[in-house]
């Protein structure tokens, strides 16, 4: 008795793409003659037969649009959820938001999950555990089958479909910028492990400032902070140097900073001026309050929902991915003041 294959069997045997054994299967001209030709009598061979029953589910509308978050601790996704929310019910969709937790297994779950037919399309943020592993086969199957697909914040290359980011590189670079103007010379940074590419971007930017200042980047000032582990003694390594600036990639990493600057009499911004990431509720109520990079989460939220539904509403069309790049603003206050 012949074994009963899917799509990804027949492409992981003959070694071409999900998509490529779809379109010819389908008979698309996209696909050359011998190509089809090929892949139909291996199909034909194994007795394949679609799964009509995903697929009527696919075809049929639910007004629903699956989110997939990493965590929801940061104002920044919470700010997001807004705008996906605020886009959706312009159009008449609900949305169903879950979380990943971090976790690649999760999120492959999940995914699985919502693309049986319970939403019409998804938007994700990547887990930090599927960047690090650097496994994006659950998302590249989506793309394979068509189900609408965008990406926001935490992207990659390697996945073809609409993504919507910010300008991380010249956030660092504005954040690093503000405070070498500011007279700051022994700058740290409080950073995201290397997988996960926002924190990475925004490194790039951090260094591209020191090299214009002519200032030489020291290994000893950049933290890379493992949140799985107590990020107390890993930021305090920092305060080890004679620093008289702070830039961290969010507002908890801003934040924590501080109660650690007070606690060891570091005056915060007299001896050291600290900028973080996102414009929530820490930073405005901090106490000093905090400078920081505005991300727009809920303009990424709306541009996103709106990516996703022009490609669910004009499905029947081949339309080539989009990538938005929303531009971050610097918002001054008391972490970074130094007075005249």
């Amino acid at each position: 008795m012949k074994q009963k294959i899917t799509i990804k069997t027949i492409a992981k045997e003959l070694g071409v793409s999900t998509s490529t054994v779809s379109k010819a299967l389908k008979d698309s001209h996209e696909i050359s003659q011998e190509t089809k030709e090929k892949i139909q009598a291996y199909a034909n061979l194994y007795n394949y037969k679609p799964n009509h029953l995903a697929l009527q589910l696919r075809n049929q509308k639910t007004k629903v649009i699956g989110v997939i978050l990493p965590k929801i601790v940061h104002h920044f996704f919470s700010t997001v959820i807004k705008g996906i929310e605020d886009g959706a019910n312009e159009k008449g969709y609900h949305i169903m938001v879950c979380f990943s937790n971090e976790s690649y297994q999760k999120e492959v779950e999940t995914l699985k999950v919502l693309s049986n037919g319970s939403v019409d399309g998804i938007i994700v943020s990547i887990a930090s555990e599927t960047l690090e592993n650097k496994d994006f086969n659950h998302f590249k199957g989506l793309v394979s089958e068509e189900i609408p697909l965008v990406l926001f914040d935490r992207v990659v290359d390697d996945i073809l479909c609409d993504k919507v980011v910010v300008d991380d590189v010249s956030a660092g670079y504005k954040a690093t910028k503000h405070l070498l103007d500011s007279g700051r010379k022994n700058i740290a940074l409080i950073t995201t492990p290397d997988h996960v590419n926002v924190g990475a971007l925004r490194r790039q930017g951090y260094e591209k400032a020191l090299i214009e200042s002519y200032i030489k980047k020291d290994s000893n000032l950049i933290v890379k902070i493992d949140e799985k582990q107590d990020i107390t003694p890993q930021i305090e390594k920092v305060f080890e140097s004679d620093i008289d600036g702070v830039f961290a990639v969010n507002e908890i990493y801003a934040a924590k900073t501080m109660r650690i600057a007070k606690r060891k009499g570091v005056k915060v911004p007299e001896d050291l001026a600290v900028i973080g990431f996102t414009d929530g509720l820490i930073s405005e109520y901090s106490s000093p309050s905090i400078t920081t990079i505005a991300q727009h989460g809920f303009t990424m939220g709306r541009q996103a929902v709106e990516l996703l539904i022009e490609r669910i509403e004009k499905e029947s069309e081949t339309i080539k991915p989009k990538k938005i790049v929303i531009s971050s603003d610097l918002k001054l206050r008391e972490s970074t003041k130094t007075s005249s």
